[in-house]
């Protein structure tokens, strides 16, 4: 099969594959079945369950029935900076050298401004993670299907900062919710506008685009046409160009290579 029709092996063209190697296409199924099992590159190296997590760096907790939430930073295990006390008494004594004293005085201010800066992007990310959760109160009280349509200005204009710090400080980061853990920036989509009207998170279209995939009939897969065909009926009137975008970016391959013997 890999040496004589790779080609249609990996487009799952099986029945010319049968045709091709005289074989029945259960034969053909069961070899395609081994081989999607094995990895083509055993050197990449190996982690278990243990290695692979996320520690979240901001934890959203409900704290009544009313939609009122709590914003903690996940940083218990960060060791509070101070200036070592040597330094000081070198500053503050009057027998210190004065080359040693300006040294001193340099470094000082430096691990104050170090430690000041820690300070403020604490306090930002915080202020940040508030504003988002004030913004997407919905999902956060109800779920992920409640996502609603949210870009960086708007949560830049909500704390009065630039924009570009609050791309730096969602940047990477990480909070846990009731939902589960979510990178930062997941909260952040594009909009659209359903046949009713309202405003919606691409993310949402997105994820109802994976749920009809994921039930479709393996062995007669669903057309991007057919997709949006299902969507616009649903109250999602997006392009077939749209949903081909929107699959791409999910990681799906096309109708033929999804298509199951």
């Amino acid at each position: 099969m890999l040496q004589e029709s790779y080609d249609d092996f990996m487009n799952k063209r099986f029945e010319v594959v049968a045709r091709k190697l005289s074989v029945s296409l259960d034969e053909v199924k069961s070899a395609y079945e081994e081989i999607r099992r094995l990895n083509p590159k055993p050197g990449e190296g190996y982690f278990d369950e243990k290695q692979n997590y996320i520690v979240p760096d901001l934890v959203v907790v409900r704290v009544d029935d009313e939609g009122g939430f709590a914003v903690y930073l996940n940083d218990g295990n960060t060791p509070n900076f101070h200036v070592n006390t040597a330094y000081k008494e070198m500053f503050l004594s009057g027998n210190t050298d004065k080359k040693v004293k300006e040294f001193v005085t340099r470094k000082l201010e430096s691990a104050r401004w170090f430690i000041n800066a820690i300070h403020q992007r604490r306090a930002t990310i915080l202020r940040t993670m508030r504003a988002i959760v004030e913004r997407q109160k919905e999902f956060f009280t109800k779920g992920r299907e409640h996502l609603k349509p949210m870009i960086l200005q708007d949560i830049a204009e909500d704390i009065g900062m630039d924009i570009s710090t609050i791309s730096r400080v969602t940047n990477g980061k990480y909070v846990q919710t009731e939902w589960g853990v979510f990178e930062l920036k997941y909260f952040f989509s594009e909009r659209m506008e359903t046949s009713d009207g309202e405003e919606i998170s691409t993310k949402v279209i997105k994820s109802r685009l994976q749920e009809i995939i994921d039930a479709e009939n393996k062995s007669d897969p669903l057309s991007d046409q057919a997709i949006a065909e299902i969507l616009a009926n649903e109250g999602f009137p997006i392009a077939r160009r749209t949903v081909q975008k929107y699959r791409e970016q999910l990681g799906v391959p096309v109708k033929r290579l999804r298509r199951e013997i």
